[in-house]
């Protein structure tokens, strides 16, 4: 995708920094690293739910139509599945779970900042059989109601299988709502009815459909999902990593899995802000308190700093360049 000449040089900083983080956790509390060679740009992950510990993921563009099932216990793939029935992909940016074990990919990525008349979704079954295989995917033209733009976030509530898109603007972008069923003949129009306060690059729904993670390059914030009114509940505890793209939920609902492009990219996990887990007793009891995650008006001083030297990154470049002979 088409980066900023401000977000270039701050990545430059971030992956510097990458370099001196902790390593990925292992398998057993949900963190991996994808080992695929062909698998370089990683830009959407998403859980299984036929095969438990399998994550669904994908290249956003020069690849072609193939969808990568990686197993968090190895970091290896286990299933290639080749979609036909479609035309050829644009920029691929995200991969969401919908009811019925169904696969749904955004081809909604926009290189050109916002000028492709229309952008596609593919919606395919979860195979019960993990193996290479071809597999019919049906394709969804959509449009936006109030016209091009670039995104990186699909989502598909598990329990309406109601389709959103969030577009991805530095300033802040919209949650987009699609029609309460997609058709395959028509075009679908993508409709705008909140704000989101961040430059997503994607998204996920819990898996009771309660709450909705937005993550970002530097951050991330988590919403209530409140029937489609969002309402902001607290910051995400987002790791640092070269290039932010991806974000999922663990089929428990417990942890959140965040992706990076590049190759042997790390996929890192976080706890759920307020999750709540079982106790013995059967009642529910707080495994993760409301302490975790940043208030909203928290002192951020990670992504503080972070800012303030790709600044100074962006300066230092500026007056070298001014420096130039012509």
């Amino acid at each position: 995708m088409r980066r900023s000449f401000a977000f270039l040089s701050g990545a430059l900083l971030v992956g510097a920094l990458a370099l001196a983080a902790p390593a990925p956790a292992s398998a057993d509390d949900g963190g991996f690293t994808i080992r695929d060679p062909r698998i370089t740009e990683s830009s959407g992950l998403a859980a299984s739910r036929l095969h438990p510990g399998i994550y669904w993921t994908h290249n956003d563009s020069d690849d072609g139509p193939y969808v990568y099932a990686v197993d968090s216990r190895t970091g290896r793939t286990v299933a290639t599945l080749t979609l036909r029935g479609i035309g050829t992909p644009r920029d691929v940016e995200a991969v969401s779970m919908g009811p019925g074990n169904e696969i749904y990919l955004g081809d909604i990525g926009d290189n050109f900042g916002g000028t492709w008349p229309y952008v596609w979704i593919y919606k395919l079954p979860e195979p019960k059989v993990l193996k290479d295989q071809t597999i019919r995917a049906t394709q969804y033209v959509v449009k936006y109601a109030d016209g091009p733009r670039d995104a990186e976030s699909l989502l598909v509530h598990p329990k309406t299988g109601r389709v959103y898109i969030i577009d991805k603007k530095e300033d802040g972008g919209h949650l987009y709502e699609g029609p309460v069923r997609l058709s395959a003949t028509g075009t679908n129009v993508f409709r705008p009815t909140a704000a989101v306060d961040l430059w997503a690059t994607d998204a996920a729904f819990s898996p009771d459909g309660e709450q909705l993670a937005v993550r970002g390059y530097f951050g991330g914030i988590a919403y209530a999902w409140n029937g489609g009114r969002i309402k902001k509940q607290t910051r995400l505890d987002v790791p640092l990593q070269r290039q932010g793209e991806s974000v999922t939920y663990t089929l428990d609902g417990s942890k959140l899995l965040y992706g990076s492009e590049g190759a042997d990219s790390p996929v890192q996990p976080e706890s759920v802000p307020g999750h709540q887990a079982k106790s013995p007793s059967g009642k529910g009891s707080t495994q993760n308190g409301a302490g975790n995650g940043s208030p909203l008006n928290a002192d951020y001083r990670v992504g503080a700093l972070v800012l303030a030297a790709g600044l100074a990154v962006v300066l230092v470049l500026k007056r070298l360049l001014r420096r130039t002979p012509r």
